[in-house]
């Protein structure tokens, strides 16, 4: 079998098709946060917090600094473009084909239209 994907960005759609890890990155855009205030806001278990931030640091969308015993969470700087470059390729490529099913549709629409008339 033929493999396409690009690594990071399956680590990047994988950690991004989670609804807790997608507010994390909401939350983190309005400022740095501990693992704990997260683990608080999503009202989870500071375990279960630590392994969606440790999925996050993977794909490089969080970074995370220790200091003394806080553990502070901050959005990654390499941010989103290459994901967002893919999926506009597909969206474009999404729309190219629907164009030319709609265009095949008005053709068999007039057609039909055309042999009702005669």
């Amino acid at each position: 079998m033929v493999q396409y994907a690009s690594p990071p960005l399956d680590l990047s759609f994988a950690a991004l098709s989670d609804a807790t890890r997608r507010g994390i990155i909401d939350q983190l855009g309005r400022g740095d946060a501990s693992i704990t205030s997260l683990a608080d806001k999503f009202r989870m278990t500071l375990t279960g917090m630590k392994k969606h931030v440790q999925v996050l640091e993977r794909a490089g969308l969080v970074v995370t600094q220790k200091v003394g015993r806080v553990r502070t969470c901050k959005l990654g700087k390499r941010g989103l473009t290459a994901e967002a470059e893919w999926i506009e390729a597909h969206r474009k490529l999404f729309e190219a084909r629907f164009d030319a099913l709609d265009e095949i549709i008005g053709e068999l629409k007039q057609e039909e239209n055309d042999g009702s008339a005669g």
